[in-house]
């Protein structure tokens, strides 16, 4: 199997997503050309197959390449960063927010790099889809993983004036959010905003290495 997807490196895989800067401005120059937030989700899924298969040839640096402009398209970045900090993100600084936002998006893209870099018949199959109560829609699919267990994943977004945006994945049932909320809140309330970029640069350089 060509991912490794048990529940250890699945969640490590959701240490993925999270905080990311200048997404407005990037928006504005390439906005999405997804109407719907399936749309917005199958495209997403397309880039991430497509990645697997020219893996091995692209190597870490071409899929990071091949797949930042699709996670800062698909993704409100800026919305999971203030989500994920909570209300420590008032505390920041501009610049520090900047430099949070910033990290995070190379985080994201350097975790999907290293995670989606093999193909072996791996697919995408759509579910179905919902609206929540606060006027956003989950999206349900599953990633099929030939003589494996399917892998369940659930895209929650929202609308934003340019179009669906993803602010949320949970993965068999593991919100991102949660997840990051709890482990990087921890972080900056106990050892500081430089500790936490600190060890966050770390992890980019290691899904760099591996």
């Amino acid at each position: 199997m060509s991912l490794m997807l048990n529940k250890k490196s699945l969640l490590g895989f959701l240490s993925l997503l999270f905080l990311y800067a200048n997404l407005v401005t990037a928006n504005a120059a390439e906005p999405a050309t997804a109407n719907t937030a399936k749309q917005v989700v199958d495209e997403f899924q397309a880039v991430l197959i497509d990645t697997m298969k020219q893996g091995q040839q692209l190597g870490y640096q071409g899929r990071y390449d091949k797949l930042y402009p699709a996670i800062t398209r698909s993704h409100d970045l800026t919305k999971i960063a203030r989500i994920v900090i909570g209300k420590e993100w008032d505390t920041l600084t501009e610049k520090q927010q900047s430099e949070l936002v910033d990290v995070f998006i190379r985080l994201s893209v350097a975790s999907y790099a290293h995670n989606f870099k093999s193909f072996a018949g791996e697919s995408f199959r759509f579910e179905s889809e919902e609206q929540t109560s606060r006027g956003g829609i989950v999206v349900h699919t599953s990633l099929l993983i030939p003589d494996s267990k399917s892998v369940r994943f659930d895209y929650m977004l929202k609308e934003k004036t340019n179009g669906w945006s993803i602010i949320n994945i949970i993965a068999d049932g593991v919100s991102d959010l949660a997840l990051k909320r709890s482990e990087y809140t921890s972080i900056l309330k106990s050892q500081g905003f430089d500790v936490l970029i600190a060890q966050i640069n770390e992890k980019i350089l290691n899904y760099s290495k591996l």
